[in-house]
This record gives structure tokens, sequence and C-alpha cells, in this order.
């Protein structure tokens, strides 16, 4: 779909999975809600899940059934260590996936931290006309997904294309 033109501020949901972290020392979290708003988003709520299949779903489920949700964002969970199983939680839930959002984050993360990109699990996609992005949990992870992809696809002069003209207008339009 083409870009609109004027620009249109989206309603952002933040979750942060994680068996570690809380408000006090949620860089992560508090990254990506700082840029959404910096970008001229509204952050219409934010918070922190264990690293737990059902809890995951269960946030994630409520924000997609909300029209009053245009984009999750998500960060951790998406390696291979211990307990991360953001993909698995998530992935079900999507219409469609973005393939390529995994595979661009992967090769502009191996510019930063080389071959070890190939344990990021990166994915997003699109449920109930909400786009959802899935990053790691590291604070610099979540700059590089957000300033390289993230940011312009969310943004709705961006040409030639970006999320923001294939979400419901309902949802688009603001309400």
């Amino acid at each position: 779909m083409t870009a609109l033109s004027e620009s249109v501020a989206l309603n952002v949901a933040v979750l942060t999975v994680s068996d570690t972290r809380d408000d006090s020392n949620d860089t992560s979290g508090d990254y990506l809600r700082e840029a959404a708003e910096a970008a001229g988003h509204r952050v219409v709520e934010k918070c922190i899940v264990k690293d737990d299949v059902y809890q995951m779903r269960a946030v994630v489920s409520r924000w997609i059934a909300d029209a009053g949700v245009d984009v999750v964002l998500t960060t951790g969970g998406t390696g291979f260590s211990g307990r991360d199983s953001t993909p698995e939680a998530l992935s079900v839930l999507f219409d469609k996936q973005i393939e390529g959002f995994g595979e661009l984050f992967r090769q502009i993360s191996y510019q930063e931290i080389g071959s070890s990109t190939i344990q990021s699990r990166a994915l997003a996609g699109l449920a109930n006309n909400t786009v959802i992005f899935c990053v790691p949990g590291s604070t610099g992870a979540c700059r590089t997904a957000w300033e390289a992809i993230i940011r312009e696809q969310l943004t709705s002069t961006h040409k030639p294309c970006n999320f923001v003209g294939v979400l419901n207008t309902r949802k688009a339009g603001g309400h």
C-alpha cells in the first residue's frame, strides 16, 4: 500500500519479556516507549511479563483484540538461551508473518555483532490489523531495530510503503 500524505500517530503497546527485569531496570522497554513517543506515537500501555508462553499470549492477545492498539513492540525472549520463548508464544497469533523483518534485522545486526546475530529469532507479524514486532532484549538490539527498520515502517509518510497503510483505518485514524 502507498504512504499517506500526512503523519499519523499510532497507538503503541510495549511488552518486555524477562525473568529478571522490573520497572527500575527495564532499559529496553523504556527505550522503545521513549522512541515511539519521540516519533509522535502514543504509548497506551507498557508492561513486563515473565518469559512464559501463556503470560505473553494473554497480554498480546488482549492488545490485538483492542481497537485502541495499533502496534505491539516486544523486547526479550527471542534468543536460544534458557526460557526464551517469544517466537513460540506469539507467532501462533499472527494472521500473516512479516518474514523480511527478521531477515533484515539479522542482516543489519551482523554489522554490529557479527555472526552472533544468528542466535536472534527476531520476528514480526500482523494480527487483527495490529502489527507486532518482536526484538531481542538488549537495549542495543532495540535501538538497531527501531532506528533501522521499525521507525520508518510506522511512519505514514515513508515511501514507497509502510505498515500504517496496512492497518485498519479505524485504528490508524485515532480514537
